[in-house]
């Protein structure tokens, strides 16, 4: 369905931001989100006649349309995942190996694809919260209907009676399905870190001390706003790090200077986020990566560098600075 103001595309547009922060969730990666939310509008677009609003509302009959295109697309899927998921860390100094397809990843999402950005600032602090990487990740350890269960309960805060009736099933299966989900959350370790809070001036500062450290390549002054168990991650790589020492013998190494470097915030996957910009050969910068980090009790606590730029360029948009001519001249 394009997008379109009139007839039932009026009434069914204002959802599309909502459903592609559910879908994201659902599916760890923004792309496929977008395209199950374009499904679902589609087929509600196709199928409007027979909606019927004494059995549902609008908004639980959209959600049980994107549910089951979710599911669908689940089947067959492989479980998507950070780094820190899929094998044991990596030694400084040894070989980074070669990229693994996209499939294996979480993907990064920019905010504005999956949040609303007016409404209650408490309640889109909570949304900030559910699409940092780390949660997203634990969710991807759910089965699809567990999920999509935690997700409208917990993240959406349905009633219950409200998820039975998108599922078509009870109550009582929804709520044992709720606490099997938490509890498999539990085992997974839980999804430590704190989203990006504008308002925090400790959370601010540390940022900034952060940047600043990394534009003029201070590796000291960067290890030193590490956590002693930060982790460090560069996805498509299998290859990941944890701890200060790694860290800091990495970017120490031969090669590894991030000489004139910039970071340029970015609003991605609710927390604090920038674009990795290093200069091309004319001296334009060029973009590099995504970077997301993990901050946690005044120390960032771990940072995942996304360097599929080709992939991440159409959905985030150019980083500011960045003209289109200097990164057609990078690629």
């Amino acid at each position: 369905m394009p997008k379109t103001t009139t007839g039932e595309g009026s009434r069914l547009e204002p959802f599309r931001t909502e459903l592609t922060g559910y879908c994201y969730r659902m599916l760890g990666s923004g792309f496929e989100a977008e395209d199950a939310v374009q499904e679902t509008l589609l087929r509600a677009w196709r199928s409007f006649d027979r909606y019927d609003e004494r059995r549902a509302s609008l908004r639980t009959w959209l959600y049980g349309i994107a549910t089951n295109i979710c599911i669908d697309m689940l089947r067959s899927a492989q479980r998507r995942a950070l780094a820190m998921d899929l094998g044991p860390a990596s030694e400084a100094g040894s070989g980074i190996g070669e990229p693994a397809s996209e499939r294996f990843w979480v993907q990064p999402v920019p905010d504005a694809l999956v949040l609303p950005m007016d409404g209650d600032p408490g309640e889109l602090a909570v949304r900030r919260e559910t699409i940092r990487l780390a949660f997203v990740a634990a969710l991807q350890h759910l089965p699809p209907r567990q999920r999509a269960v935690l997700i409208l309960r917990d993240v959406l805060t349905w009633k219950a009676d409200e998820v039975a009736v998108l599922l078509e099933t009870t109550v009582a299966s929804v709520t044992s399905a709720l606490q099997r989900a938490r509890s498999t959350l539990r085992a997974v370790g839980g999804v430590p870190g704190e989203p990006l809070r504008p308002s925090d001036h400790a959370q601010r500062e540390l940022l900034a001390r952060y940047c600043a450290a990394f534009e003029r390549h201070d590796v000291a002054a960067l290890v030193a706003l590490l956590h002693e168990d930060a982790t460090m991650s560069m996805p498509p790589f299998v290859w990941w790090l944890r701890g200060r020492e790694q860290i800091r013998r990495v970017l120490l190494a031969p090669g590894a200077s991030c000489e004139g470097a910039r970071l340029v915030p970015v609003a991605a996957n609710g927390s604090p986020a920038f674009w990795q910009t290093r200069p091309g050969p004319d001296g334009v910068h060029v973009p590099f990566g995504l970077v997301v980090l993990d901050v946690s009790a005044g120390l960032v606590t771990g940072s995942t560098t996304c360097l599929d730029i080709d992939r991440l360029l159409p959905l985030f948009g150019l980083p500011a600075g960045v003209s289109p001519a200097a990164v057609g001249a990078s690629g």
